[in-house]
C-alpha cells in the first residue's frame, strides 16, 4: 500500500553514474539483468501449497481489535488535556489505525468468498471512515504485480527513487502529510461537483482515485457491477466527508478533536509513506523485470526485529516474499518465510532481499541519490 492519490509530484531523475557490472551482465537503469532463480521460485510455490487457505477468524479479530484500540485511543487524544496524554493516546491511535488501514491490501488481494463480507466490514469499519475506501486500491494494487508491469511506467506503485535526486525523497515524505486534506476535499467537494461536470468526474478518475506513487499512471474507469460498488463506496464517503465539515462548522465536533483527528491521520500517511520508501530499492529505470529482479528489488524485514511489526504491519515486514507469492494470506507469510529460509541453501537468492531493519534502508536508498548520477 502506497501513498494515497497522486500527490507525489513529479519527481525529478538524476543522471546515471558508472558502474561496476560484471561482463554479460547488461545493466538495467541501476539494476543488472537477473535471471529466474527456478528452484527459489519452485521451493516459494511447493513449500507453501498448504498455507493458501485464509482463516477469517485471524481476519475478523485482527481488524476488530485494530479498530477498537485505535478509535478508542483517537477518543482520548481527540477529548484529553493533558498534553502527555494526548501524545500517548495519538501514537496508540496511529498505529491501531495504521494497521486497520493495512487491510486495505489484503483486501485487493483476497478472493471475497474466502472471507465472508470482509470487505464490507473494512469499509464500514475503516475505509469509509478514514476516507480510503476500497475501490482506491483493488483495479490499481494489482497492476504493481503485473509480470510485465512491475517497475515500468505503467506500474502505478513504482517511481525509480534510487535513481532520483537526493531532495526527492524527503519531498515524497513530506507531502504524503497533506494526504488527509486531499481526501477530505476529493469526497467533500471534488465529487460532488463532478456530477455536474463529466470533463471533472473523468479527471477525478483518472487521477485521484487510486492509492497510487507514479504521476503518470491514469486508472481506467470501472464498469459493470466493479462501477455499482464504487459508486456506493463514493457516495458513503461523500456524505461522512460532508458531515465531517459540517459537524465542524457549527461546533458539534470541536475544533481542537478536528485538528488531533487530522494531525493523528497525517502521522499514520507519513509512517506508511515511509514504509513505502523501503518497501523496494527502487533501482529499476522503466524495463520489464523478471520475477526474481522483482523479488531482490524488494524488501523483507523479518524476525527478529520487532519494530517492522508496527512500521510493516498485516504481512508487510514480509513484502519481498509477498510478490513472489501475492495469494498467500498475510497470517501465513511467517511461516512460509522459516519454510523456504531453512529449505533453500546460503547462496539462494530469497536471502538477499531481507534486511535488519528500517535506518539500515534508509540510509541505503539515500546513498543511492547521492551518487553522482
Amino acid at each position: 500500500m502506497d501513498m494515497p492519490m497522486d500527490t507525489s509530484l513529479s519527481l525529478a531523475r538524476g543522471t546515471a553514474a558508472p558502474a561496476s557490472t560484471p561482463a554479460g551482465s547488461p545493466r538495467v537503469g541501476g539494476m543488472e539483468r537477473v535471471a529466474d532463480d527456478k528452484a527459489m521460485l519452485r521451493a516459494a510455490a511447493d513449500l507453501t501449497r498448504d498455507l493458501v487457505k485464509p482463516r477469517p477468524a485471524i481476519y475478523w479479530a485482527d481488524l476488530i481489535a485494530s479498530m477498537v484500540v485505535g478509535y478508542g485511543a483517537l477518543a482520548v487524544a481527540a477529548t484529553s488535556t493533558s498534553t502527555p496524554v494526548v501524545i500517548v493516546a495519538g501514537i496508540v491511535a496511529m498505529l491501531g489505525l495504521y494497521r486497520g488501514l493495512s487491510f486495505i491490501h489484503e483486501v485487493s488481494h483476497m478472493k471475497h468468498a474466502s472471507v465472508p463480507n470482509f470487505r464490507l466490514g473494512w469499509n464500514v469499519l475503516v475505509g469509509i471512515p478514514l476516507l480510503t475506501p476500497s475501490f482506491m486500491y483493488e483495479g490499481v494494487h494489482n497492476l504493481h504485480h503485473a509480470k510485465t508491469r512491475y517497475g515500468t511506467v505503467e506500474d502505478p506503485e513504482y517511481l525509480p527513487l534510487a535513481l532520483m535526486k537526493p531532495w526527492t525523497l524527503p519531498l515524497f515524505i513530506v507531502v504524503s502529510a497533506l494526504a488527509p486534506i486531499a481526501l477530505l476535499i476529493r469526497f467533500a467537494i471534488l465529487s460532488p461537483i463532478s456530477l455536474l461536470s463529466p470533463k471533472l468526474r473523468t479527471m477525478i478518475v483518472e487521477r485521484y482515485s487510486a492509492l497510487a506513487i507514479n504521476p503518470q499512471f491514469r486508472r481506467r474507469a470501472p464498469e459493470g457491477e466493479a462501477k455499482a460498488y464504487w459508486d456506493r463506496l463514493e457516495i458513503a464517503a461523500s456524505l461522512w466527508a460532508i458531515t465531517l465539515i459540517a459537524i465542524t462548522v457549527t461546533g458539534v465536533l470541536p475544533l481542537r478533536a478536528f485538528v488531533t483527528i487530522f494531525a493523528v491521520a497525517s502521522a499514520f500517511a507519513v509512517l506508511n509513506q515511509v514504509r513505502t520508501l523501503v518497501a523496494h530499492l527502487w533501482e529499476n529505470d522503466g524495463e520489464p523485470m523478471t520475477v526474481t529482479a522483482q523479488y531482490l528489488d524488494t524488501v523483507n524485514v523479518p524476525p527478529p526485529a520487532l519494530l517492522p511489526a508496527l512500521w510493516a504491519p498485516v504481512g508487510l515486514r514480509y513484502h519481498a516474499l509477498h510478490h513472489l507469492l501475492p495469494g498467500l494470506p498475510y497470517h501465513a507469510l511467517g511461516e512460509a518465510h522459516r519454510r523456504i529460509t531453512a529449505e533453500l541453501d546460503a547462496l539462494s537468492p530469497y536471502h538477499k532481499a531481507s534486511y535488519p531493519g528500517l535506518p539500515g534502508l534508509v540510509s541505503k536508498i539515500a546513498r543511492s541519490t547521492m551518487v553522482r548520477r
